[in-house]
């Protein structure tokens, strides 16, 4: 089954070709920080951090591009009320977005463009559509003329007309049409401000992303992401831009948009007073936890959230991670005859990854993948159980190969053992040693009957999110 992906522009699942063979470009649009990063913000990253895995994993190799938004009216309003400069506020809160971001398994771009490094390349973009006609000069403001684009609205699928309502749209007798929409914006006393052949001034919000995406990916490349709410205006502002600069078209091949964060199934926003930011949500919930439950809802559809849903999420979690511990406390035991049921292992693994793969080959389709590891979880544990029970032999082969199909698959997400803080540093077979010799000590304080240090070293471990299991077949630890 070939890759099938949802295009917002043609409106249905295209199956996806690559402009350049082997090889995938895809810009994303990164966030404004002008605050710490909403849970809002992080659907769009997760769900793309999950598409560039999979791609990288079918073999494409990925070049991914995500932008700073660092000057915007949010970022110079906050710098005022500090009383700080634009650029203390920008960079804080790109820190805190890496911060987060990183703590959710997210793998980092390759390239992250700031607006502030790119104000000539801006420049010369903007000054190239007003040469061509598609743009005009009003007192050192620079706006596009969307009257001379004639695909204007094939995104969105509205006309100008229509668009009117809802858009960011200012009161300006000065436009030729209530839809043009600033390239160029001159200086107000107290704002950041650059030389330009129109005056002083700084770039309208839709300008940058044509002019980065030109710069890193060219005048065409295959995926463009974001949230739904940057459909229109953004997008197809975008497109208006780029295919009136380049003279080519498709700018986009394949646009990709995610469903909107809802709480209590109404948007989530700040005068609704249901704004989370995810640096508080971690407060609460591991990262772990909150990366499954945004992977758990298909990207495109509504995600509603609530306390209730991520406890949920998390309970979901603990038994793919069972299974997990599972699979190594079998490496850790000898290995004799497999017999059927390791066959019958494998043979599930191997069908559970070709589910796996149809899944997420229907337009990255997490939360049916997601359902196929489950299954596999199901006969990874019942092996688990009739080995240490002594019904059925251990093949080391089978039980590696079934491993490193439901690694695959945790990889994918970026789930599991992927996502541990200490695997990421390097350090996680010092954990498993280190634990080894707490996990003994314990034991020979039981041994010896010495029950209050055995459930002092078992109580402090729970209270650092380490929880001890003991079986017939000895003890084993995880991770709350």
């Amino acid at each position: 089954m070939s890759l099938k992906v949802y295009n917002t522009l043609t409106k249905q699942k295209e199956e996806f070709v690559p402009l350049t063979p082997g090889k995938v470009k895809m810009y994303v649009c990164g966030v404004t920080p002008y605050n710490h990063p909403h849970i809002g913000n992080a659907r769009p990253f997760i769900t793309w951090d999950v598409i560039r895995r999979y791609l990288e994993y079918t073999g494409y190799e990925v070049y991914h591009i995500q932008n700073f938004t660092d000057i915007d009216d949010k970022i110079i309003n906050t710098a005022k009320k500090e009383q700080v400069t634009w650029d203390v506020i920008a960079n804080r809160y790109i820190a805190s977005y890496f911060e987060v971001m990183d703590k959710l398994n997210i793998r980092r771009a390759h390239v992250y463009p700031k607006v502030s490094d790119h104000i000539p390349e801006i420049v010369a973009m903007v000054k190239e559509l007003v040469g061509k006609n598609f743009a005009y000069v009003v007192d050192g403001d620079v706006y596009y003329s969307v009257e001379t684009f004639p695909d204007y609205g094939k995104l969105s699928g509205r006309n100008i007309e229509d668009m009117q309502a809802g858009a960011r749209v200012d009161v300006d007798d000065r436009k030729k049409h209530p839809m043009d929409f600033a390239l160029w914006k001159s200086a107000k006393p107290g704002e950041p401000s650059w030389e330009s052949p129109w005056g002083p001034g700084r770039p309208g919000w839709h300008i940058e992303c044509s002019v980065m995406s030109y710069k890193y990916l060219g005048s065409s490349f295959d995926f463009h992401g974001g949230g739904s709410d940057l459909v229109f205006p953004h997008h197809e502002n975008e497109i208006a831009q780029s295919e009136a600069f380049t003279g080519h078209e498709p700018f986009v091949r394949y646009w990709l948009h995610n469903g909107f964060i809802t709480v209590n199934e109404e948007k989530m926003s700040k005068s609704l007073g249901n704004f989370f930011l995810v640096i508080d949500i971690l407060e609460h919930f591991r990262p772990e936890i909150v990366r499954f439950f945004v992977l758990s809802t298909h990207y495109r559809s509504p995600l509603d959230f609530s306390d209730e849903r991520l406890q949920e999420a998390g309970r979901s979690l603990e038994r793919l991670k069972t299974a997990e511990a599972n699979l190594q406390q079998l490496k850790k035991l000898p290995a004799n005859a497999g017999g059927e049921d390791a066959q019958a292992l494998v043979l599930a693994a191997v069908q559970a990854m070709n589910e796996f793969k149809a899944a997420m080959d229907d337009d990255f389709n997490t939360a049916l993948a997601i359902g196929v590891m489950f299954g596999l979880a199901k006969e990874i544990n019942i092996y688990h159980s009739k080995v240490t029970g002594g019904k059925a032999g251990l093949d080391a082969e089978s039980l590696e190969q079934a491993g490193q199909i439901y690694g695959q698959m945790a990889d994918i997400l970026g789930i599991l053992h992927a996502n541990d803080a200490a695997a990421q540093d390097g350090n996680a077979e010092l954990v498993d040693a280190l634990m080894d010799i707490i996990i003994e000590i314990r034991q020979e304080a039981r041994q010896k009957k010495d029950w209050a240090t055995a459930d002092q070293i078992r109580d402090k471990l729970a209270a650092t999110g380490i929880v001890l299991e003991d079986s017939p077949q000895g003890v084993r630890w995880k991770r709350q």
